[in-house]
């Protein structure tokens, strides 16, 4: 049995990355899964009784934790009365502490020195995995287990992946970024590119979704909402329903996602489900995926490429459908497949 960490998840009321892949692991793993809680110990969170995990078993977590947060959870993790592996997402609050929320800074070195205690770890990226093991190394420390990638699922929206090409929207272009306006994700610098793209007299809309950081996001807020005062092409949003937010995908020329830093890049992955071509970042982690097709990988600070690219899938229809017939055309993870990934690594039969 896979005993599933949600003492986080199950109490969120956002939909971040992190609970996403604990959310749809669960949907998957099925009845080879339980959940569970950590009060000091595991409880089943149906039964709300304690769970009781033998050495057959496995404690799988993709959550984040600290023994201030998890009181026991150093003696849980030395002397465990299980199997344990756990999902790494990201160094990101080592690399970016100055844009990161200060509780996931100050948790960070610690988390990673807890997952050197796990029999199992499973990084989400091999961006990821390079970043845990060296900073292992720099800690000296030697793990007690081992460290492998896992690819993660590209079908969150729950849609079936286009059968053929769609046609290229004949509407004014609109391009979609989505994700939590913070200095990481860079929205800001997509109001840059607009300003070139209107400087060059081009017909477009940008569409921004995604609630703001409290402790980072309130000044490109303000931006997004001042710039789009004076241009109504730019819009931000916080949130939107589902089926606003799959209409907009399925309208939209590409998707943007000029992010500094991920862990993954799962809106990249999520895009060319849907056949929508993506406008990326030209990070290592993300061209693991953007190299396959459908995305144009480009300088996060280089505002005139990204302005001419945008030009060219405005004006280009063939540019346009090029991409999009990539996107289609390749083979792309499933949460289903991800699902089944970690089973044989945990050796658990479905």
């Amino acid at each position: 049995m896979i005993y599933l960490d949600v003492t986080k998840s199950a109490e969120s009321r956002h939909q971040s990355g992190l609970m996403r892949v604990s959310g749809r692991l669960r949907e998957e793993l099925g009845d080879t899964c339980q959940p569970v809680i950590w009060r000091g110990g595991w409880i089943d969170q149906r039964s709300g009784r304690p769970a009781e995990l033998s050495r057959v078993d496995w404690l799988l977590t993709p959550e984040l934790f600290s023994e201030s947060e998890r009181p026991g959870w150093w003696s849980f993790l030395k002397n465990p009365s299980c199997r344990t592996a756990a999902i790494f997402h990201d160094a990101i609050p080592l690399r970016f502490p100055s844009v990161t929320w200060p509780q996931s800074v100050a948790r960070q070195p610690e988390y990673m020195k807890m997952l050197a205690w796990f029999d199992r770890v499973l990084a989400v990226s091999r961006a990821s995995m390079d970043d845990l093991v060296h900073f292992w190394k720099w800690q000296g420390t030697e793990p007690r287990g081992t460290v492998t990638t896992l690819q993660l699922g590209s079908d969150f929206v729950r849609q079936p992946r286009p059968a053929a090409e769609n046609p290229t929207p004949s509407d004014i272009a609109t391009f979609l970024c989505l994700g939590i306006v913070e200095p990481r994700k860079h929205q800001e610098f997509l109001v840059d590119v607009a300003e070139e793209l209107l400087r060059r007299k081009l017909a477009f809309r940008m569409e921004f979704i995604g609630r703001v950081n409290p402790h980072f996001g309130g000044a490109i807020a303000r931006r997004l909402k001042s710039f789009g005062r004076s241009h109504p092409e730019v819009r931000h949003r916080t949130r939107v329903s589902d089926e606003e937010l799959l209409g907009l995908w399925r309208r939209s020329r590409a998707t943007l996602f000029p992010t500094l830093a991920e862990g993954c890049g799962l809106p990249l992955l999520e895009s060319l489900w849907l056949g929508v071509p993506c406008v990326c970042s030209d990070l290592p982690v993300l061209r693991e995926n953007a190299d396959g097709g459908g995305c144009s990988a480009l300088p996060n600070t280089d505002v005139m490429a990204w302005a001419s690219e945008l030009q060219r899938l405005i004006s280009d229809d063939g540019h346009c459908a090029g991409l999009r017939k990539e996107a289609l055309q390749r083979p792309l993870p499933t949460w289903g497949k991800t699902a089944e990934a970690v089973r044989e690594i945990l050796e658990v039969v479905g």
